[in-house]
């Protein structure tokens, strides 16, 4: 079964008409136009290719039915594709959402007893944890092929998409691709196990390192601070960070770091090593001067289990070494110890990035 994915963009494509941004000023007219997905083989005797989006009338033995993932389109012979819109709207640009689209659920998966969609049509930049729970729930198998659609000017440029695009194992295919959904998808990339993320205070390196793991069928997400239960300011970031990860991640509240990494299973994410060392000073009364020993100690366990680590792990950590001098000597010790550990990771990570004010630049060895 042959597709024609003759648009990818958004309704008003990208560039947007009349758009000022930034996004939109870097391309030519016309570079994406608004999605549309053609069925151009098998076609029917009487109408020919047959448009499946936008949605509108189908022909005999072709169908179209809402699920609680978004519109499952049946074409004869049983081949099925899955078109998830933008959780933002109700109606998008004229083509229907799961909630306005006829039919029944037509449920996949593990939970379902189907087989994964042979191809899944996806506006992974609206929520590409979405991505991650359809492979944890089987919606989406090793085979199936994952398209980006309803592109627009939320990504800064092409080779912006293209790298979130490889991070997540999506399909940014240009405007006027054939699939062949009956083949399999293509391998995707090798990921590095361990990457280090470092930044200053509000660069993004959070919000980084959720982006790389945001398409993984199971994370855990690995919170080294305080609860912030005596300090408003500091829980409403908590709550904040909290609220913006998948329903499906779990969550560690620890700062036994060290044995999570020895132990882990799936995926982790580390927020962050600044907050790891503060704990770590607290245990080992270093704050006086004294404890240096106890501190370096902890941080050799750190350091060897991250190399052993059999798991992809990102961790964030805080780039202390831009700023002026600490006023205090704690201040100066609590700089030293982290910038220390911040190498010896580094050393020891196959991918590391210094983020700044959301940009990511790469670290090569």
């Amino acid at each position: 079964m042959k597709v024609l994915i003759s648009g990818t963009a958004a309704g008003a494509g990208w560039p947007a008409p009349d758009c000022g941004c930034a996004s939109c000023a870097r391309l030519a007219p016309g570079h994406r136009r608004p999605t549309e997905v053609v069925l151009i083989e098998p076609a029917t005797a009487l109408a020919g290719p047959v448009r499946l989006l936008p949605a509108g009338p189908l022909p005999p033995g072709h169908r179209a039915s809402a699920g609680p993932d978004g519109l499952t389109l049946t074409v004869p012979g049983g081949g099925r594709i899955l078109y998830v819109p933008s959780g933002r709207h109700g109606e998008r640009d004229g083509r229907p959402s799961p909630s306005h689209a006829g039919g029944s659920p037509d449920p996949v998966g593990e939970e379902g007893g189907r087989p994964p969609y042979e191809l899944v049509l996806m506006d992974v930049l609206d929520r590409p944890e979405r991505l991650g729970d359809l492979r944890r729930r089987g919606v989406v198998g090793e085979r199936t092929q994952v398209v980006a659609v309803d592109i627009d000017h939320r990504v800064p440029a092409e080779t912006e998409l293209a790298r979130r695009a490889a991070l997540w194992g999506v399909r940014a295919v240009p405007d006027g691709t054939v699939l062949d959904i009956g083949e399999p998808a293509p391998a995707r990339p090798a990921r590095a196990r361990r990457t280090l993320l470092l930044g200053g205070s509000r660069s993004g390196k959070s919000a980084e390192a959720e982006l790389r793991l945001a398409a993984e069928p199971e994370v855990l997400y690995v919170a080294t601070g305080p609860a912030g239960d005596d300090d408003a300011e500091w829980d409403r970031r908590v709550r904040a960070h909290r609220e913006r990860r998948p329903a499906h991640w779990g969550t560690a509240e620890t700062t036994d770091l060290a044995g999570l990494l020895r132990t882990a299973e799936v995926p982790m994410l580390i927020d962050g090593l600044g907050t790891w060392i503060t704990a770590v000073f607290d245990a080992c009364d270093a704050w006086g001067g004294g404890g240096g020993e106890a501190v370096t100690a902890r941080c050799d366990e750190l350091v060897a289990a991250w190399r052993q680590t059999r798991v992809p792990v990102v961790a964030v950590s805080d780039e202390v070494g831009l700023g002026v001098v600490p006023a205090t000597s704690s201040g100066r010790m609590f700089r030293d110890a982290l910038g220390r550990l911040n190498q010896r990771l580094a050393l020891e990570s196959e991918d590391v990035a210094l983020v700044v004010a959301g940009r990511v630049l790469p670290l090569p060895v």
